[in-house]
């Protein structure tokens, strides 16, 4: 073990000489209470270490010692349901030795030690194994089977392999490499956090992430494997947004990073999520789900490390063959915590003070997700969806972070306060955001849903697109100045913004959309739009139109019954045909 004296203390940059042996990002133990810190930059024989826990009480002279391992997370049955500190110390663990408050320098094992976990075989003595396969299973939580893999860089025969309750340090296998080392396998491995762990191929995101939201799901869905960014300003609803998707998304685990978060907020999701039950299982959403809690009065530096993390323990269970998301809130607070360290270091600033390198350290982190193709013999695969939410002063995403943010990820859900302020959830602006996904999405949505969706959608969206324009000129002159015609756009794009756009996560009926469901939903409004403008054409008047009975059914159609909304939706479109050709034939009145 290196041992360093400490040189300069700065907030949470301590200066040590004597590392000259030392790695980049190697882990060390500073001070007497062997606080944990991580060497972020060598010059000469001095170290530059950023301190994820408060240094008050450190100063120069007092000793470094470093442990020569990068900063790793370990990986094993455990992690499910567990609640994380930023550097992957367990804070229920914490609060039984510490108390309520967390005490520095303490030593917790991320992953129980003396917890036995039912282990059964899958693979047989005399089978040919590499890295990625798999060995067992452990039945984690009710609804998770967490596969035991052959740690990467082992590859040889199994030679033996034990069935039984055991602790993650026990050995459970044992494999005899070509070199003729025998190798103890446990359920337990290590990964550092700042390299991604391999697969074998890359593949097309091509298949969509179904969320059960309206507008993201038919507007701007995105792939499996895909990144998406969140931006709004406080109050618009970006923690709904990732509430909605952490319990309807069609994912098998979920990993939840509060990145310098509000203590308040990071509370509700820790009260809120044991509580929530998961639609796909009916247990709590606990049950599939990783959190990693970094609060805004934690030290700064973890909130980087608590990104790094998460994604390194998603990409864990991707290479189980899971479809997995990690939703990182916020990446605005991570990006700050590097501002502040590189002005401790004296770095040249870029704009706004943040470091020049702000945008390939996001892109390190987004470029982590995908679907792939999981290494092992199975060739199974698998995909890590990262969706970040950006906390933009004002709401401004002009401003570093998001322009760094929109460079890399292909899905922008724009949050609007003032959509929000009028209790129109989720409060994504349909103007603003954009999908780039959407191409290679067409292929799936043709098969899987109906080969008119992509059409849909854009005639969906031109109407939006008119209403926007429309309300410029009724601010100036009134609505009644419009043309009977453009008074029909902008009562049928209200209809679609508020019964197909908006959704209550209250109701159960409306929290979750299936694809086929809202295909028909929308369908129905345009049938509406379509049929109305030939009954306008043949003299009817707006005021029929707008009066017809089916208009109250089109309003609560959202709300239909999962089981019976097809007879349903086809009902209510017999029922407006008749009743507007009603109005035709009274002469256009009703």
């Amino acid at each position: 073990m290196k041992i360093g004296k400490i040189v300069k203390v700065s907030g949470p940059l301590i200066v040590a000489e004597g590392l000259e042996d030392a790695n980049m990002f190697d882990v060390v133990r500073v001070g007497k209470q062997r606080l944990i810190g991580e060497i972020i930059e060598m010059r000469g024989g001095n170290a530059s270490i950023q301190v994820y826990e408060e240094t008050a009480g450190i100063g120069p002279g007092d000793d470094v010692a470093s442990t020569g391992a990068p900063l790793s997370v370990e990986l094993g049955p455990g992690l499910i349901e567990t609640i994380y500190d930023g550097i992957q110390r367990p804070l229920e663990e914490i609060r039984a030795i510490s108390g309520n408050v967390i005490s520095r320098g303490i030593e917790v094992p991320s992953i129980s030690r003396t917890k036995k976990w039912g282990f059964v075989p899958i693979a047989k003595v005399g089978d040919k194994v590499i890295g990625g396969d798999f060995l067992g299973s452990v039945q984690e939580t009710p609804v998770v089977s967490h596969k035991i893999m052959v740690p990467n860089g082992v590859a040889g025969t199994v030679e033996e392999i034990k069935a039984g309750e055991f602790t993650v340090l026990d050995v459970v296998a044992k494999v005899r490499a070509e070199s003729g080392e025998l190798k103890e396998l446990t359920m337990m491995q290590k990964w550092p956090v700042r390299q991604g762990r391999p697969y074998k191929t890359k593949l097309s995101p091509d298949i969509p992430m179904q969320t059960g939201q309206r507008i993201i799901d038919t507007l701007f869905p995105i792939a499996k494997g895909g990144t998406a960014a969140v931006p709004g300003p406080f109050g618009s609803g970006k923690t709904v947004v990732q509430h909605q998707l952490a319990k309807w998304a069609d994912v098998d685990i979920v990993v939840y990073v509060g990145c310098g978060e509000r203590g308040n907020e990071m509370t509700d999701v820790l009260r809120e999520f044991p509580e929530l039950k998961d639609p796909r299982t009916g247990e709590s959403l606990m049950k599939r789900t990783v959190l990693i809690a970094n609060t805004s009065n934690m030290p700064v530096a973890a909130r980087e490390a608590s990104v790094y993390t998460g994604i390194t323990i998603a990409e864990y269970f991707r290479d189980m063959g899971y479809a997995v998301a990690v939703i990182a809130d916020s990446t605005s607070r991570w990006a700050e915590a590097l501002r502040e360290m590189s002005g401790r270091l004296e770095e040249m600033p870029g704009e706004e003070g943040y470091p020049a390198y702000l945008g390939s350290r996001m892109a390190q982190f987004y470029e982590r997700a995908g679907r792939v193709q999981c290494v092992g013999s199975e060739g199974r695969e698998a995909s890590l969806t990262a969706i970040g939410a950006v906390s933009p002063p004002g709401g401004d995403i002009s401003e570093p972070v998001s322009q760094a943010t929109l460079r890399i990820v292909k899905v922008f859900w724009g949050l609007d306060s003032a959509l929000a302020y009028a209790r129109h959830f989720p409060a994504i602006n349909w103007l603003q955001s954009y999908s780039l996904y959407l191409d290679r999405l067409s292929n799936w949505l043709d098969k899987n849903v109906n080969q008119n969706f992509k059409e849909q959608r854009a005639d969906a969206m031109r109407l939006l697109q008119q209403e926007s324009e429309l309300q410029e000129i009724v601010r100036l002159v009134g609505v009644d100045a419009l043309s009977p015609a453009d008074r029909l756009v902008l009562e049928v794009s209200r209809m679609i913004r508020e019964d197909f756009l908006q959704q209550n996560a209250f109701v159960e009926t409306d929290s979750y959309t299936s694809y086929d469901k809202q295909y028909r939903l929308l369908n129905l409004l345009l049938t509406y739009f379509d049929l109305s403008k030939k009954t306008l054409a043949k003299g009817a008047s707006l005021d029929a139109i707008f009066k017809i009975k089916v208009r109250d059914e089109l309003g609560r159609a959202k709300h239909s019954d999962p089981e019976i909304y097809v007879q349903e939706y086809d009902r209510i479109k017999a029922d407006m045909i008749a009743q507007l050709d009603a109005v035709v034939a009274a002469g256009g009145d009703e």
